[in-house]
């Protein structure tokens, strides 16, 4: 896609290099996918909390290998490299925890928003931010990479899809002043790192919390949904709860059904009905 900045000054936001350098944070004028980026720097032995954020990510993939593009300078598109302590079970739970994160921190900016299970970020129905988190073996053990791609300053005429939004749209509409690329990516940082040290540290108490507070957070729960499922027939159903390994839990229809749960890496995708 032709950048149109040039015509479009609101895409024309560069990244402030020199102070995301000073938090630590790698910036990047163009990559194909900063998840692969990372994802290499991670077997060479990069250390936890490894950032690297770009200008414009040209071949970005979500969830099923989808591919995933935005006009340079108009999206917030970075990888995060985390090399969890805790146990490979409560792994499952990092894309949540991501997408909560995310959530929480645009919710403190003014931005009423939500999750879709399991990590898109929603504002009234309309997608704002995907997320992809990849587990990478290394040399040293497994670490993780968490990939987030928000929709900052593109205008309404260039959203991709009616059902998305960006924080620009979102700033028009709700009188919100639009916060500069590398404020945005500081803030995402330090609740995500916030999140990641209690969940990390914290035991079961923790999990407990972090199951309370996802739950809370997530659109789809009280929402009649179709499950797709791979060499399946579709489930439907009422979403009706979060259990204790982050998978979906689903009351199918007909009485007499005990809820199914199904986890992230089983589903094609959830729509509601």
């Amino acid at each position: 896609m032709p950048d149109p900045a040039p015509q479009r000054p609101p895409l024309d936001d560069p990244l402030d290099v020199q102070r995301l350098a000073g938090a630590g944070v790698e910036v990047v004028a163009q990559s194909p996918s900063t998840n692969a980026l990372v994802a290499d720097r991670a077997r060479a032995g990069a250390p936890e909390g490894l950032v690297v954020v770009t200008e414009h990510q040209t071949a970005g993939r979500g969830r099923l290998d989808r591919t995933w593009s935005t006009p340079a300078r108009s999206a917030l598109t970075f990888s995060l490299l985390l090399r969890p302590r805790v146990a490979a079970e409560h792994w499952p739970w990092l894309p949540l925890l991501t997408g909560h994160a995310v959530g929480a921190a645009l919710g403190a900016l003014g931005y009423p928003a939500g999750v879709k299970w399991p990590n898109d970020v929603l504002v009234e129905g309309r997608k704002l931010a995907g997320i992809l988190v990849e587990r990478v073996e290394t040399p040293t053990g497994p670490a993780a990479v968490l990939g987030i791609g928000l929709n900052v300053r593109l205008p309404a005429d260039l959203l991709p899809v009616p059902t998305a939004t960006s924080l620009l749209v979102e700033s028009q509409e709700r009188g919100v002043d639009l916060p500069d690329r590398s404020t945005l990516l500081l803030a995402l940082l330090e609740r995500l790192r916030a999140s990641y040290d209690e969940w990390q540290g914290g035991g079961e108490a923790a999990a407990g919390r972090l199951r309370t507070a996802y739950a809370d957070a997530c659109v789809t729960l009280g929402l009649d949904v179709r499950v797709e499922l791979p060499g399946a027939d579709a489930l439907e159903g009422g979403a009706v709860g979060i259990d204790r390994h982050g998978r979906l839990l689903v009351q199918p229809v007909g009485a007499g059904r005990a809820p199914v749960a199904v986890s992230a890496g089983d589903v094609v995708h959830v729509r509601v009905r």
